[in-house]
């Protein structure tokens, strides 16, 4: 069922039970590649069907059920899948699953139990045509995607890695797509495949790569395409005599309205909500990398204070350790917890982005405001483990390592003996003074009486 055009191929149409695949006519020979493939898949639903599969097969694939192409395959299939058959809510999601020719795909539980690696992601109706890079070096394949949020070609994202996969030295390239009860349209705008060479490697060269037999049989081609261009060429000159330009070249006039001039309100609002979703994503995006490095922080920081209790724990009470096991324990279900949200960051890419959409209009300060106490609660668990950790630390360190208020230093004596009593008798010569001084005041006043 696949149709071919000239800038695409629409795999499958937007139609019930469609089966579709395009697949390359001679094996590749590379023993390390990778392919970047750009495609859309559009439906009216909110919920689309069945999904679209990259395929490195030893065999080219046949039509079947595994996403149009057949089973028992030999070799890997990345699949978009498109719809949660298993119930689970974890479609859409990219699913790696190899095969040696001998395992059935199980279809009913989206091959969970098959599964070598897989990610959620969605793929489906995106402003932007949807890309993925995926890479076999060294036997391992590893899988990155760029969900169409944006237009810059090379935002990926990691998706899937899979270790120690063995496919086969040679094989076929091959992307097909199906649809069910639901129906989405899946369409391929590149397919691009390049050969990984180890460092300090010759290259081979290109003639190397196509025989001989198919580089005359090309060569024959395109010389037959250009004498079908030259000869259409010379009968539209013919048929139009007076169409004015250089020889070889064609030139068309034509004519602007006013509509193609300027563009409308509604289509002004909607580049304009693109623009600012695009923006919001890429903030958000900076922010998942940010948290990531959190949280990886943090587990290494408590690997190495669970390490360091271990080694001293020997020299502790037992309550003493009882004490600190419990401590361990809430830390940890601290980290489970930030863990938690973090997860619920990602897989809320497209909730967020609708609340953010309504945060344009009118009435949306409810969303923004569950936005941003949600980020809140999550530097507050951090500040909470951050400080567990650091109570634990002090908690068992050594006595002798515990940190200790200095002496104060002795008193300096800056007066000596004889100067003291010197003060002392200059002290009562004045208060005898003093007091004659008063008693010759008083007998002076009693005169006057």
């Amino acid at each position: 069922d696949a149709i071919p055009s000239a800038d695409q191929i629409r795999i499958t149409t937007s139609l019930k039970s469609q089966r579709g695949s395009v697949w390359t006519k001679n094996k590749s020979v590379f023993e390390y590649w990778e392919v970047e493939v750009t495609f859309r898949v559009t439906g009216r639903g909110r919920i689309g069907a069945d999904g679209l599969a990259i395929w490195f097969t030893e065999e080219q694939g046949l039509e079947g059920p595994v996403f149009g192409a057949a089973d028992k395959w030999n070799g890997v299939g990345i699949f978009f899948d498109s719809f949660d058959n298993d119930g689970k809510k974890n479609n859409p999601g990219v699913i790696v699953v190899g095969n040696n020719g001998k395992l059935l795909y199980d279809h009913q539980n989206d091959g969970s139990t098959q599964a070598l690696a897989s990610c959620q992601r969605d793929f489906r109706n995106k402003p932007y045509p949807v890309r993925v890079k995926i890479t076999y070096y060294q036997k391992t394949l590893t899988v990155l995607i760029n969900n169409g949020f944006t237009p810059d070609k090379e935002d990926y994202e990691f998706c899937v890695k899979v270790e120690d996969m063995v496919l086969p030295s040679q094989g076929y390239f091959g992307i097909s797509a199906a649809t069910g009860g639901l129906a989405d349209d899946h369409d391929v705008l590149s397919f691009l495949t390049f050969q990984l060479t180890e460092p300090g490697k010759e290259l081979p060269t290109p003639d190397a790569e196509i025989p001989q037999k198919d580089k005359e049989k090309y060569q024959e081609e395109f010389e037959h395409f250009q004498q079908e261009l030259d000869k259409k060429k010379e009968e539209f000159q013919k048929e139009h005599p007076d169409v004015q330009g250089q020889p070889g070249k064609t030139t068309c006039a034509f004519s602007l309205s006013a509509d193609d001039l300027f563009e409308t309100v509604s289509d002004r609002e909607l580049r304009q909500i693109f623009e600012g979703q695009n923006r919001i994503h890429l903030e958000i995006k900076q922010l998942n990398r940010q948290l990531d490095m959190i949280l990886d922080e943090q587990r290494r920081y408590v690997s190495a204070v669970t390490d360091e209790i271990a080694k001293r724990g020997a020299g502790f009470p037992g309550q003493q350790g009882q004490v600190s096991q419990q401590e361990i324990e809430t830390v940890v279900k601290t980290q489970e917890e930030v863990v938690r949200q973090i997860n619920e960051i990602r897989n809320s890419m497209a909730d967020t982005l609708r609340l953010i959409s309504g945060a344009q209009h009118p009435g949306s300060a409810a969303g923004v405001y569950e936005t941003t106490q949600h980020f809140n609660d999550i530097k507050e668990h951090l500040h909470v483990v951050k400080r567990d950790i650091e109570h634990l630390v002090q908690r068992n360190m050594p006595s002798s390592e515990k940190s200790k208020c200095p002496d104060l230093p002795p008193f300096p004596s800056c007066l000596s003996t004889m100067h003291f009593f010197i003060f002392v008798a200059v002290q009562t010569v004045l208060f005898i003074g003093y007091i004659m001084y008063r008693s010759q005041q008083e007998a002076a006043a009693k005169k006057f009486f």
